[in-house]
């Protein structure tokens, strides 16, 4: 009995890790890990929102995030926001984002991340929006954002079954 308990406990253990990383909606691309891509809902009328995320590059090689896209966006731009001069400003990264081996590189408010411009349609938080990735080596990927509160300034907690 002892034995079949401590078998059932450990199945128990792994199907509920293995739902964990499922809602985290985590993604691998050659060496990239790419974790809990997000974003904030927006309000009726914006035409801009953003995309945040974290990649991981577990490899030996460096990898740049190129470009991508998101049905619900007429453009995808790579974005950063820093202090110059005692002033937040903000830029398209032309040449993309590198990941350096065995760097993370977190997209967050206020550092790097997406910019999803020209909105054909809000988004709307609780929703899961479809989008592409484009690296120079891992090639395109398929990524789901969770969309957030408007205010958000993390990944929105996930669903269980999503």
């Amino acid at each position: 009995m002892r034995t079949f308990s401590a078998t059932l406990a450990s199945l128990v253990l792994a199907t509920a890790l293995a739902t964990v990383g499922a809602m985290a909606q985590d993604v691998t691309a050659g060496s990239l890990v790419i974790a809990q891509p997000w974003s904030r809902a927006t309000a009726r009328g914006a035409k801009v929102g953003a995309g945040y995320m974290t990649i991981t590059n577990k490899g030996t090689a460096p990898d740049r995030l190129v470009g991508g896209s998101l049905p619900q966006a007429g453009r995808f731009q790579i974005h950063e926001m820093k202090m110059e001069n005692g002033v937040m400003k903000m830029r398209p990264l032309a040449n993309g984002l590198e990941i350096k081996p065995g760097e993370t590189v977190k997209l967050a408010p206020g550092g790097y991340h997406l910019m999803f411009m020209d909105l054909k349609e809000p988004l709307k938080q609780g929703e899961t929006l479809k989008g592409e990735l484009k690296f120079e080596k891992a090639g395109t990927v398929a990524v789901k954002y969770t969309v957030g509160t408007i205010a958000a300034q993390s990944p929105p907690a996930a669903k269980h079954g999503q």
